[in-house]
């Protein structure tokens, strides 16, 4: 038997390469903008990206709010003078096409399915989540994705939390397992719904001391032996 039978497995920079995916949609929308893009675009862009979902998770912007307001200030900082809108929605439009995955999460994924349940979490658009989700080959493995935008709360709020325990079927919070990149929405939203958390953290970064971090794993195939208790 494993360790743990259900595991909430965030999307975006644990699963998927977000940040690749991000690059390639905001290269794709400027150029569809008449923009020359460059790196050091992606570079502020990815900068204040973060900080508004940051905003998001601390509940200070709402979802459709962020979508927008990420590209006012990022056009104000380059002075582009764009139609805004329409570069957010080709924005989200070429980004619900990239489904690029962590080196290595297909066969972890494919290797804990057929010992346990595996469900993601993520913060993301559904309309996104959804285009990038179900052409990848981590589709059938998984038995659901609850997208915040959905379920009407953000991790790491506890109603997010509680709203996913509620569909999974004979849900046990001590045999469930949250596994993440970040600390503000994965793991803390994890550590407040009661369950043991395990942060994928392969830049090394140090952990708050306030935070009872149950495991930490520098590289995602290290989830296994926890996960199946090898």
């Amino acid at each position: 038997m494993p360790r743990y039978d259900t595991v909430l497995f965030d999307a975006d920079n644990t699963l998927f390469d977000f940040l690749r995916a991000e690059r390639e949609a905001l290269l794709d929308a400027l150029t569809f903008m008449g923009i020359t893009p460059t790196e050091e675009m992606v570079q502020v862009y990815s900068a204040i990206n973060d900080s508004f979902w940051k905003k998001l998770e601390r509940g200070e912007i709402t979802k459709d709010a962020l979508r927008l307001q990420r590209f006012v200030s990022f056009c104000d900082h380059y002075g582009f003078e764009v139609d805004v809108a329409r570069l957010a929605v080709a924005y989200t439009d070429f980004l619900s096409t990239k489904s690029h995955l962590m080196p290595g999460a297909e066969e972890i994924c494919r290797k804990l399915s057929a010992h346990c349940r595996l469900y993601i979490i993520t913060n993301g658009i559904a309309s996104v989540q959804k285009g990038r989700f179900a052409p990848s080959p981590l589709y059938p493995l998984f038995k659901n994705c609850f997208i915040s935008e959905e379920l009407g709360y953000e991790k790491p709020h506890l109603k997010y939390f509680e709203a996913v325990r509620a569909a999974i079927p004979d849900f046990d919070p001590a045999t469930t397992l949250v596994v993440g990149d970040s600390l503000s929405s994965d793991i803390k939203g994890g550590i407040n719904a009661g369950l043991d958390t395990c942060w994928y953290n392969p830049s090394g970064k140090t952990a708050p001391a306030e935070l009872p971090i149950t495991y930490t794993v520098s590289r995602l195939e290290d989830v296994i032996p926890l996960i199946l208790g090898d």
